[in-house]
């Protein structure tokens, strides 16, 4: 059966990788953990902030996969016996965050502070554009033009 999309309409050309990355985003992990903000820092500003208490900065990881923002922990094994936790309420579990970025988004840096993880993000303005098209002619009144203007 074939799937209808938003995208399918005749007057949206050249939508396929925007729809690509609508179902990227829908495909990533629902799994509330970390806990995670995004917020507008300013008019072409986002910071992304993970909650990653516990985690050392070499345990740490924030990658870029062509679109995709890849932010991951692992913490390192203690040895057996070395701590003893009558209540262990701190998640010391592996992660990894995906963020779909749109087009033109850059990573600018990152930076832990107070257990978050902190991504800057730039949202550089679109450039405006605008191009005339030359209109040529083909067929028969082409032919016929053509041979006009060389007499």
């Amino acid at each position: 059966m074939a799937r209808l999309s938003v995208f399918s309409s005749p007057l949206l050309l050249g939508f396929d990788a925007v729809e690509r990355t609508l179902e990227q985003a829908s495909k990533l992990s629902s799994d509330g953990y970390p806990p995670y903000d995004i917020e507008q820092i300013g008019d072409d500003r986002l910071r992304i902030s993970v909650a990653v208490a516990g985690f050392q900065l070499d345990e740490l990881e924030v990658d870029l996969q062509d679109r995709e923002l890849i932010v991951s922990g692992r913490r390192v094994t203690e040895a057996d016996g070395e701590r003893v936790f009558l209540h262990r309420g701190i998640a010391a579990r592996r992660f990894q965050r995906r963020f779909v970025l749109a087009d033109g988004i850059v990573v600018e840096g990152a930076f832990l502070e107070s257990g978050l993880l902190h991504v800057e993000l730039r949202r550089p303005e679109p450039e405006s554009r605008s191009t005339s098209i030359p209109i040529a002619t083909r067929g028969p009144a082409a032919q016929h033009l053509e041979r006009a203007g060389d007499e």
